[in-house]
Parts: C-alpha cells; sequence; structure tokens
C-alpha cells in the first residue's frame, strides 16, 4: 500500500492519515454489512433468520436454493414480479422521454422562469412520499385510476422525472452548442440535429436518468400501497404484505436478486460516467 505522507511528517499527521481512513472502512462496513448478512442467510435450508451451525461451519448441508426455488413457483411472488416488470420499464419509458425534453428546453438560454419550472420538475423528489400517495389517491378516485395499473405506471413517471431532469441537464451543462449551429447551417433539419448530433452527446445522461428512474419505480412500495388493488400488486408490496402476515426467508431471496441488480445498475452508471468523461476530455 503506497503512504503519500512527506518524510517529515509528524505523529500528528501519521494519527490522522490511519485514523481518518480507518473511520471510512468502519462507515463503510456499517452500511453494507447489513446487506450483506442478507445474502448468505437466503441459501438458509431453514425457515428461520439465523445462522445455523451448519451454515457458520460450512457444511454443505446448511445451504439450500430452498427459498429461491419457493420465489420462482409461487403464484403470488411470480405475479408480483411480472407486475413490477411491466409497470417499472413502461414507467421508466415516459419519465426518460419527458424528462429529457424537459431537460432539454430548461437548457435553452431564452426559457423563461426556468428556475420555477425546474424547481416544479424536482418537487416530486423532495415531497414525502405519503404525502404524494394520498393527494393522488383522492385526485386518481375521481378519475376511477385506483385499482389500475394506468394510475400507478402515471404516479411512477411522474416520481422518475426529476432523476432525468436532474442527469440530463448536468450533461447539457457542458454540452457545446456550436455542434447544433454547424448541422443547422449545413442544412440539416432540427429533427436530424437532434437525432445525429445532440441525442447521442446526451445518451449517457438519458441513461443514467432512465436507470434511476427505474429503480424509483421497481422499489416503490408507498404509492402502490394507496393505487394498487390485488391485480396490481408488486413485488415490494409483496414483500411487505409478505413480512406482515406468512414471514419465511423467500424475502432474503428476493432481497439479494434485488441487491445483484442495484449493482449491475451502479456498474452500468459507472460505465456511462467514463464514456461521458472520455467524451468530454476529462480521462
Amino acid at each position: 500500500m503506497k503512504i503519500n505522507l512527506p518524510p517529515y511528517a509528524g505523529p500528528a499527521q501519521w494519527l490522522w492519515y490511519f485514523g481518518f481512513r480507518g473511520f471510512c472502512i468502519m462507515v463503510l462496513i456499517f452500511l453494507m454489512l447489513p446487506l450483506l448478512i442478507i445474502i448468505p442467510l437466503s441459501f438458509t435450508s431453514t425457515p428461520y433468520f439465523v445462522f445455523t451451525h451448519k451454515m457458520l461451519t460450512l457444511d454443505p448441508a446448511g445451504y439450500s436454493l430452498r427459498w429461491y426455488h419457493h420465489l420462482f413457483t409461487d403464484p403470488s411472488w411470480m405475479h408480483a414480479i411480472r407486475n413490477s416488470f411491466i409497470i417499472a420499464p413502461i414507467a421508466t419509458l415516459i419519465a426518460t422521454i419527458l424528462g429529457t425534453l424537459a431537460a432539454l428546453g430548461l437548457s435553452r438560454s431564452h426559457m423563461p422562469l426556468k428556475q420555477f419550472i425546474s424547481s416544479l420538475l424536482i418537487l416530486p423528489m423532495v415531497v414525502p412520499l405519503i404525502i404524494t400517495a394520498t393527494a393522488v389517491f383522492f385526485y386518481f378516485s375521481s378519475l376511477h385510476l385506483v385499482n389500475t395499473y394506468i394510475g400507478i405506471i402515471i404516479v411512477h413517471s411522474i416520481l422518475g422525472i426529476p432523476f432525468v431532469v436532474i442527469t440530463v441537464t448536468a450533461t447539457l451543462a457542458g454540452f457545446d452548442y456550436q455542434l447544433v449551429r454547424a448541422s443547422q447551417s449545413m442544412g440539416a433539419s432540427p429533427w436530424y440535429t437532434f437525432f445525429k448530433v445532440t441525442m447521442p452527446l446526451v445518451m449517457p445522461g438519458i441513461i443514467s436518468g432512465a436507470l434511476f428512474a427505474f429503480m424509483t419505480s421497481f422499489d416503490e412500495v408507498v404509492v402502490v400501497m394507496f393505487l394498487a388493488g390485488p391485480e396490481q400488486r408488486t413485488l415490494p408490496l409483496q414483500m411487505w404484505v409478505n413480512l406482515r402476515y406468512n414471514i419465511n426467508p423467500t424475502i432474503l431471496a428476493i432481497a439479494t436478486l434485488i441487491i445483484l441488480l442495484s449493482v449491475v445498475m451502479l456498474l452500468t452508471l459507472e460505465l456511462l460516467r467514463r464514456r461521458n468523461a472520455r467524451m468530454r476530455g476529462l480521462e
């Protein structure tokens, strides 16, 4: 390990150097430990949330795919998984399109009330979900959108739009509009310029925002509790119901799969960040 301390460093500097890094490692362990414990527990062969003697001694008999098998064979879990993978992609698509268009409009210098509109668009991220869910429930009741897929998709789209607006706006902050003017000066139409010049350059921001919007919809439970009927039950709501009425390690199995999905999302975001940095010449 390379130690970045000058030769003349005193005891206080050495103490701070190692103390600070030790504190950071402890904070990281404190944050990650609950997640790391879930993964091995999901392979338990017993219906209890404890590490058995066989698991602690690494006896293969203590480990099983029993709860993963239950997850993928139980109709209620499969129905919830199917609903989540129907609602989240549609909500993500709507949020990505609307959020990207909003960010492009807000990036224009002559856009009136830019700060006010930006605040309105980011508001769903700031307002507590319980307040949003309550307001939407009473409003959608009059429109007969409660207990419907459409109602949930609309709200999840609204919740995902702020993430797309923020990431695309950040990408557009360093965008060179000389490229757009050059394209237009050569006779390209606005649509051709957008798809061939603007969109490829802001695509990392669009994909990043879409990933955030997807995860926002995929693990959202408060709004779904208000709006969903038995047919619209999503995976987080099924987990909540399972915790209350029929708790067993199946919930650890689905939690492990969601953790793996989140890790894949984070790796994708990091790859996009590096690609964006290379395109801007920052790396």
